[in-house]
């Protein structure tokens, strides 16, 4: 059963906080969404989607008496934002996030949190896209994706149950892991290719290209690379943060490229197409089973 709240904050109201301000009003998980940004400009967009019930560019009106309050900025910003609203802070409040790194946020923010008697846990739903701000938002963004939640040996245990059921009820499979876990694994299957996606479009759409380049890139080209619009603020946060894990990831996807490389020159036929059965096989499975647990 979803947990509803008096008063949810989203500070952050742009594709990922406007999508969970949308989903929140669908489904009635608040008595109230409120919404913070950093610019006036972006009261009217938040007004225009209806992701929140009100947007301001005052942080601790934002804050003040909310159950819930998710940090959905670019990590960079999150500490210091997280000082900012401990004035403000509900005591027994739920704060979270939606960063694609936890390990530095869990360590700097939960005992932070703790100073005003809240709670901090921190969320990873794994869904987005290419295009950014609130206008984009959608209120089924979240359904069917992963969310990953990082609890510690501190966490409040009503606070994690809590946090669980109310990402349970915008659509995501939750799942519990260790902070550093988490940013091991994201940091192959999220973070590097969103790298290789970038590398591909500054290679292949280099300026000092032939005109005739651009112009036979097709589907599997812009399939490929669609990621690489994302935002690249929020990205440059992310490689940064999670910088050693993403740099043993690309070690380890270079080593596979030389390999695959070395049977190309080699002529090596057998080797090569043993590289793409692999992983059709690999990815046929891995699709097989996402629809099998999004059809229980």
């Amino acid at each position: 059963m979803a947990v509803q709240f008096r008063k949810i904050t989203i500070v952050g109201v742009g594709l990922l906080g406007g999508s969970i301000g949308l989903a929140v009003r669908q489904r009635r998980l608040a008595g109230e969404v409120a919404g913070y940004v950093r610019r006036a400009v972006s009261l009217k967009d938040c007004e225009i989607t209806g992701a929140v019930d009100y947007a301001t560019t005052d942080l601790l009106a934002a804050v003040s008496n909310a159950d819930l309050v998710i940090l959905c900025t670019p990590l960079a910003q999150m500490r210091s934002l997280a000082q900012r609203i401990l004035p403000a802070l509900k005591r027994g409040a739920i704060v979270t996030d939606i960063g694609s790194v936890k390990a530095d946020v869990v360590c700097g923010l939960e005992s932070l949190i703790k100073k005003s008697g809240a709670h901090f846990i921190g969320s990873h739903p794994m869904a987005g896209g290419e295009k950014m701000g609130v206008l984009a938002a959608r209120a089924d963004l979240f359904e069917g994706a992963i969310n990953i939640l990082t609890p510690t040996k501190k966490s409040n245990a009503t606070a994690i149950r809590n946090l669980e059921r109310f990402w349970q009820a915008l659509g995501t499979r939750t799942i519990r892991l260790d902070a550093a876990q988490h940013d091991l694994l994201v940091s192959r299957s999220s973070h590097l290719p969103h790298v290789v996606a970038a590398a591909l479009v500054n290679l292949v759409l280099n300026p000092a290209s032939p005109k005739s380049q651009a112009e036979l890139c097709a589907t599997g080209f812009r399939d490929t690379t669609r990621i690489a619009s994302g935002s690249p603020e929020m990205w440059r946060d992310i490689a940064l943060a999670n910088r050693k894990n993403l740099a043993r990831a690309l070690d380890t996807f270079a080593m596979e490229l030389k390999k695959f490389q070395e049977a190309l020159k080699s002529g090596d036929a057998k080797a090569v197409e043993a590289f793409f059965t692999s992983a059709k096989s690999r990815r046929d499975n891995w699709c097989a089973c996402l629809a099998s647990t999004s059809s229980e």
